[in-house]
């Protein structure tokens, strides 16, 4: 390289930065370095590189990202930027990408780089000279669905050994700033997952994390309930050697290790108590708060073995559970530091669509390495009696994404005779028992919520959504950065209503063909909007959605709104919907199953409440 183009260099970097004093560090095989002077450790670093497959570059790195322009373009800044010396120009538009945006910066020795540039009559012109070379790994967004990504590589080549090294280096250490990144990573594969393609979905993501320098220990599971016995037994010391644990598979995967961490972890008083049945015994605003030191983990019936249930697993007895307590007293949640992280590779995958925005483990595996964070509400779902005859006894269940009973508790109960079908037999057992059309007396009291929209003129607005006179603008869902998942802090529970207030309370009896309590929108490739589209990660409330009994054509015009993009399943009569904290449930039948999170938990009186922001996960929520 000539002195003529390092003076060149020089010039244009005047012209663009003339806020700062520059020095001329070059000599025939170097380009200019923009430097304070004085010796101070430089700012801004400029230089021209060779950019693999693009041509000679002029490179910008200051500590919030690296930026480039094609040398041709520099050359004709005029309207038309026809031709430089007989060479059409490449492009008019810087090139950047954010340090926030970059996982990893390699140097990679002597090689060839590729240099294409594009003639007047439009034909490719290219070559490779051999020079020394430093790649940048980032993160591309797709322009049509900015909530999926994909990893980039550019490829930048010099001539000099230490120019290279010497940006790689800068790129490093802003790298290093980034400190909410996890270094050591706990990950569980189920390989049953899905379409059993669990270690397949690991493989296909498992390289940018060692190019991220992230230590991952994998294990691969060997049996229903393994992660879950993992969670539960694994000492808080140990879990304090790693910034978070990725499970990859899908939601039902997820709630196994949400629960093996959460039962033996989490410490909270347990929701209200469902009112008795005698009428010589308070009801609703004389109920009880537990503060439980052992919990009890009952068996439970799973509908899926494609997401590792919890199907064999043994009780957590006393001395378990509060050998778990004694030993590491410093893991509690909320956590700010560990957080969770989900590769989709299950069967619907609903919490990585509403936490990602996309089902796609690369996009999921990207946030993770980057460190991203969203705060998420889990729901503690206490069951107090199995059956009539059952005695009162609190088992405990954590669920990220829904709880519901009637419809979706027939469903899962019906597809475990269809287990040979794989992911198709709910399909065939929602159908089946759609045409069932059963409806269960019940009764659900929730605690009122200030911000509570009633249902009122249901009716009207279903007319009008039909028409397409009314888009339901208050319908705000959750994005990246939401604001009303960042309204107030997420750490701290929400304030709730004082429980032991009649005033407080609403009661409902009747018959429901099925009741919902939703922590998140629930969306999926089936119901693209989910159950409730304005429910958010991190707002502090359950979206209780009643369906009372009604003709079986009204309820399939919910199903199929439910299913449509757009669509209105909350706008007709025989549905309520309430944001709440808490409810309790008690059935009035012989037969009373739930599904929460993907399995069956069989429970004659059930009580619920939401914890706000009570975990972390490495994700930034869907894009706008």
């Amino acid at each position: 390289m000539d002195m003529e183009n390092v003076h060149f260099g020089a010039t244009f970097a005047l012209n663009e930065l003339n806020f700062l004093h520059i020095c001329i560090i070059g000599d025939d095989d170097s380009q200019p370095i923009i430097q304070h002077i004085g010796g101070e450790e430089p700012s801004i670093l400029t230089s021209s590189f060779f950019l693999d497959h693009a041509g000679e570059v002029f490179l910008t790195l200051n500590p919030d990202g690296l930026s480039w322009k094609l040398m041709e373009s520099l050359c004709n800044d005029h309207e038309d930027r026809s031709t430089c010396l007989g060479i059409q120009i490449l492009s008019k538009h810087d090139t950047s990408i954010n340090i926030s945006d970059v996982y990893a910066v390699e140097f990679i020795d002597w090689g060839l780089v590729h240099e294409t540039l594009l003639t007047n009559p439009g034909f490719l012109l290219g070559h490779a000279s051999e020079m020394y070379r430093f790649t940048v790994h980032g993160v591309e967004r797709s322009k049509s669905q900015p909530s999926l990504w994909a990893p980039t590589v550019f490829t930048f080549g010099h001539v000099d050994k230490q120019t290279c090294q010497m940006w790689v280096n800068r790129m490093n250490s802003y790298l290093s700033l980034e400190t909410d990144r996890p270094k050591n990573l706990l990950v569980y594969v189920n390989p049953g997952s899905g379409k059993g393609n669990g270690c397949r979905t690991w493989e296909s993501v498992a390289p940018i994390f060692s190019q991220a320098k992230v230590k991952t220990k994998v294990i691969v599971t060997e049996r229903a309930g393994h992660a879950f016995d993992a969670m539960a037994s694994i000492t808080n010391r140990e879990l304090n050697l790693y910034e978070g644990i990725v499970a990859v598979g899908g939601d039902g995967f997820f709630n196994e290790i949400l629960n093996g961490i959460l039962l033996s972890r989490h410490r909270a008083p347990y929701p209200p108590t469902p009112p008795d049945d005698d009428p010589t015994v308070e009801t609703e605003g004389d109920v009880l708060l537990h503060d439980p030191t052992v919990t009890i983990v009952d068996p439970v019936v799973s509908i899926d073995d494609d997401e590792s249930p919890l199907l064999k697993r043994s009780k957590l007895n006393e001395t378990q559970a509060i050998n778990l307590t004694n030993q590491d007293s410093e893991m509690s949640f909320p956590n700010k530091r560990f957080r969770f992280g989900l590769v989709p590779s299950g069967s619907t995958d609903a919490i990585v669509i509403c936490t990602t925005g996309v089902r796609d483990p690369m996009t999921s595996a990207l946030q993770i390495i980057l460190g991203k964070r969203v705060c998420l509400d889990i729901a503690q779902v206490v069951r107090w009696e199995k059956s009539h005859t059952s005695k009162n006894e609190p088992h405990v269940r954590y669920a990220a994404s829904f709880a519901g009973y009637g419809f979706y508790g027939d469903v899962i109960t019906e597809s475990e005779k269809y287990r040979w079908m794989g992911p198709k037999r709910y399909d065939y057992a929602g159908t089946k028992v759609f045409l069932r059309h059963r409806s269960y007396e019940a009764k659900v009291a929730y605690m009122k919520a200030e911000s509570e929209k009633t249902n009122v003129g249901a009716n009207v607005r279903r007319i009008k959504a039909f028409w397409g006179l009314s888009k339901e603008s208050e319908r705000v869902a959750c994005r990246a950065k939401c604001d009303i998942c960042n309204t107030t802090s997420v750490s701290p529970q929400r304030e709730k209503p004082d429980p032991k207030e009649e005033s407080n309370w609403v009661r409902v009896k009747g018959r429901f063909l099925s009741i919902g309590a939703a922590v998140i929108s629930c969306r999926n490739e089936k119901a693209p909007d989910g159950l409730v589209v304005d429910a958010h990660l991190s707002d502090g409330f359950l979206h209780l959605v009643l369906i009372k009994d009604c003709p079986r054509a009204f309820y399939l015009w919910h199903l199929t709104q439910l299913a449509r993009k757009g669509g209105t399943p909350l706008n007709f009569d025989f549905v309520e919907h309430h944001k709440t904290t808490t409810f309790t449930f008690t059935s009035s039948g012989e037969e009373s199953v739930w599904n929460v999170d993907g399995e069956i938990l069989q429970a004659q009186k059930l009580s619920a409440q939401v914890f706000r922001g009570l975990i972390s996960l490495f994700a930034s929520g869907p894009e706008k």
